[in-house]
């Protein structure tokens, strides 16, 4: 068998989306990657400020009245900062009840500029989920090469039975 179709000992590392795991070394482009998609997310989150603008003057137009104007506003304005919140908690740990975080999608999709917003300022400083990736796959290093060094020790210093 080759070296290149050979799996390496140990832990792999967890691929992020649109940076697989170069967010390991940061090569391939890595610090381009994340200001394209810091632009990227900012631009779209721009893009559904617009939307979101265009959909409001609809309700305007159509005069259903001041308190469902400012019950849209409040709802999207909520929707974005509980979106915020919850998507740059995502970035650090695992969540604890997957059953309330898919409840939550349907919030996330509302509010989804918070959730754009998060994403761009996470590129800022990192690939989003990296440092949480990156401590799970150290401490997977670390475990591994305290077995593999307990496993491998010198044989002939070992007792022989008999």
């Amino acid at each position: 068998m080759s070296d290149e179709n050979r799996t390496p000992a140990g832990p792999q590392p967890e691929e992020i989306r649109f940076f697989g795991t170069s967010w390991v070394d940061h090569s391939d482009g890595y610090g381009l990657r994340r200001a394209g998609l810091a632009a990227g997310a900012l631009l779209a989150a721009v893009a559904g400020c617009f939307v979101l603008r265009f959909a409001y003057q609809g309700l305007v137009i159509a005069e259903v009245g001041g308190f469902v104007n400012t019950l849209v506003v409040v709802m999207f304005a909520v929707c974005s900062a509980i979106a915020f919140r919850k998507t740059w908690e995502g970035f650090g740990r695992r969540p604890a009840d997957q059953a309330r975080e898919d409840s939550l999608r349907s919030l996330k999709a509302i509010g989804f500029i918070g959730s754009l917003l998060a994403y761009a300022v996470r590129c800022l400083t990192e690939a989003p989920g990296e440092k949480l990736r990156r401590t799970e796959y150290e401490a997977d290093l670390a475990r591994f090469e305290k077995r593999r060094a307990r496993s491998t020790g010198n044989p002939s210093g070992r007792k022989k039975k008999g």
